[in-house]
């Protein structure tokens, strides 16, 4: 096809050689239907969705394998060393209470890192299996958007392709949000980038932010030895979403497994000193300045859109206070042929989220309805115990002043993790008081993150407490601690508590 041609302009002018590279990717009415900037969850996801629906369909990445931050640097290499890091402190601190003796143990890092970078190859190269399986077309460059119709690729070699589209898809994610005045060297200072990557297991370790990915990946390096301390500037950890009760037990679990945490403490600077960092603190309301030293400082506070150099000014295109695109019916910007998803628009920063919008997204392209209830978008920490949870907190329907009911399950009386000896966490159901409509639910267990989505489900199709109660669940399962807190919120009382 003469649009998948490459041409190479090697022009001689007055003797002198131009080593400009072009590439027209299309041209005239030869254009393609869509073009996707970026390959992570939502971006991959949707240009699979598009081209199934038959759609000629670009993807753009600026980096040299697809997947995005997620596959790349973040979900996928974290869960991989959170399941690691599990093993070996069970085999080093549980075994022998299992009637298990292991003698000689010990931990070989670079094995460890090589298990995760292994899955993030797997993963990654599977993405571009199934680009080449559904018949997507990759393109690798910075993707910039020229006009309402057209994508200019900037290619790591200096050279250029231009591709004209009917429709564009911003699916660019998000970047770690920097700390003012702290400079992330990857090695001492370290972003999650860097902690999924250390070379040695500190000795201390100063993690800034004691949400979802800072106790997380604090978790990982204590279960190998690292005595971690999180400094948080909330009142809580968990970060934002997580109901209170939730957060405080899972505080105490995390403080039971060694993790230190100074919680409405903000940290106000970070000194180098021969091997070694000095973070300096002090209280939130005020108070006397406090100091903590280690050997490796991990910077996680956050993540914030990322759309550098995508030429929205080139179509007019305004971010919002928070840096984010703005999008209204069916994701579409303020230029009706330009859309945008996931991380970069308003809504939680959850790959699961950008997959489903992808999919709507280009649905709704085709014509169809494109609804995503966000109530209904789980969300997941994936320590052990996990945490997860979907719907609204206590704390929301206290504030929105919703007349509810609780259910509450501990996993101590759950047959299925006294079999396993892990026991801690419960389970909590919140339903509405007058209809008995499921409104959340809030897990803190060892399978957490698979249990919610039976909760998920059930919110999602507008079921009750009664109705999960009435459903029969598997015995012994981690899955009837759910019917257990299910059954309590609607009759008041469970059968095995």
């Amino acid at each position: 096809m003469a649009a998948l041609m490459r041409t190479s302009c090697h022009m001689r002018l007055l003797g002198l050689r131009s080593s400009v590279h072009f590439r027209r990717f299309s041209s005239g009415t030869d254009e393609v239907d869509l073009v996707v900037i970026g390959s992570g969850p939502g971006g991959y996801v949707a240009a699979i969705k598009a081209a199934q629906l038959g759609m000629k369909t670009v993807c753009v990445e600026k980096e040299k394998t697809l997947g995005g931050t997620c596959l790349n640097v973040g979900c996928i290499p974290s869960k991989a060393l959170l399941h690691n890091s599990h093993l070996y402190h069970l085999a080093k601190h549980e075994f022998p209470k299992r009637g298990i003796d292991v003698t000689g143990l010990s931990l070989n890092l670079p094995n460890l890192l090589k298990q995760k970078e292994d899955a993030v190859k797997g993963l990654t190269g599977g993405v571009a299996y199934l680009f080449k399986n559904n018949k997507v077309t990759h393109v690798q460059g910075h993707g910039t958007i020229t006009s309402p119709h057209e994508v200019t690729v900037n290619q790591s070699g200096g050279g250029k392709q231009v591709i004209k589209t009917k429709n564009i898809l911003i699916a660019t994610g998000s970047e770690v949000t920097p700390f003012p005045g702290i400079e992330v060297d990857e090695k001492t200072v370290v972003s999650s980038t860097g902690a999924l990557s250390l070379t040695k297991v500190p000795e201390r370790m100063v993690v800034i932010g004691a949400g979802v990915i800072g106790v997380e990946l604090g978790s990982v390096w204590s279960r190998l030895g690292s005595k971690v301390t999180a400094v948080e500037f909330l009142g809580h950890v968990g970060g934002m979403g997580i109901d209170m009760e939730i957060s405080k037990n899972f505080q105490k679990v995390l403080k039971k497994q060694g993790m230190d945490f100074m919680l409405d403490t903000k940290v106000t600077g970070a000194t180098r000193s021969g091997g070694a960092v000095k973070v300096t603190m002090e209280p939130v309301k005020g108070g006397a300045s406090q100091e903590l030293m280690c050997d490796v400082l991990l910077v996680c506070i956050g993540r914030r859109p990322y759309t550098a150099k995508l030429g929205l000014e080139n179509v007019g295109i305004t971010l919002d206070k928070r840096g984010r695109v703005p999008v209204g019916q069916g994701f579409r910007t303020s230029v009706p042929s330009i859309y945008a998803i996931g991380d970069c628009i308003e809504g939680p920063m959850l790959a699961h989220k950008a997959e489903d919008e992808g999919i709507l997204c280009v649905e709704g392209m085709q014509g169809h309805p494109a609804h995503i209830n966000y109530d209904c978008v789980p969300s997941v920490i994936y320590t052990h115990p996990e945490v997860g949870w979907v719907g609204k907190t206590e704390e929301n329907l206290k504030e929105a002043k919703v007349e509810y009911k609780v259910g509450k399950f501990p996993f101590s009386a759950n047959s299925r993790a006294k079999t396993n000896a892990d026991t801690d966490g419960m389970v909590k159901v919140l339903s509405d008081a007058k209809t008995d409509r499921l409104l959340g639910v809030h897990i803190i267990g060892s399978t957490a993150g698979e249990l919610i989505n039976e909760a998920v489900l059930a919110m999602e199709y507008g079921a009750s407490a009664e109705d999960v109660a009435r459903v029969c669940h598997a015995h012994p399962t981690n899955a009837e601690a759910l019917r257990e807190a299910a059954l309590m919120a609607y009759c008041g009382k469970a059968i095995n508590c």
